[in-house]
């Protein structure tokens, strides 16, 4: 079992940034992929952004060039660092894991506010 705890998350101003960070308990190499998702009320969870095991990035539309997804190995944790935030990038940010048996692990989610 694969357990997942974000932080990071909070209040900031359009055009702030913030770094958010998840705590993986196993090993980050050993999973297939990591990624960020966000969900807003009434919405599906989108990606913000993923990596693979071997290191390729992807970002949604919305993000590239203001996020950067990377992976703390020291920490074991996966880190979103994003910037140039805007109201829109308001969200519950969750982390995820998925394994190369097809299982895929969530964290329990952490807030982002980004006041205009």
């Amino acid at each position: 079992q694969v357990q997942l705890v974000e932080s990071g998350g909070g209040l900031v101003q359009t055009g702030g940034s913030l770094r958010l960070s998840c705590a993986v308990s196993g090993r980050i190499f050993s999973f297939r992929s990591m990624g960020w998702y966000r969900q807003t009320p009434g919405n599906q969870r989108e990606l913000v952004a993923d990596i693979t095991s071997g290191g390729s990035t992807n970002y949604g539309d919305s993000v590239k060039g203001r996020f950067f997804i990377s992976r703390d190995n020291g920490k074991n944790a996966l880190v979103l660092q994003m910037n140039g935030l805007k109201p829109e990038d308001t969200a519950i940010y969750y982390c995820n894991v998925n394994t190369w048996s097809g299982s895929a692990f969530w964290g329990q989610g952490t807030q982002v506010t980004v006041s205009s």
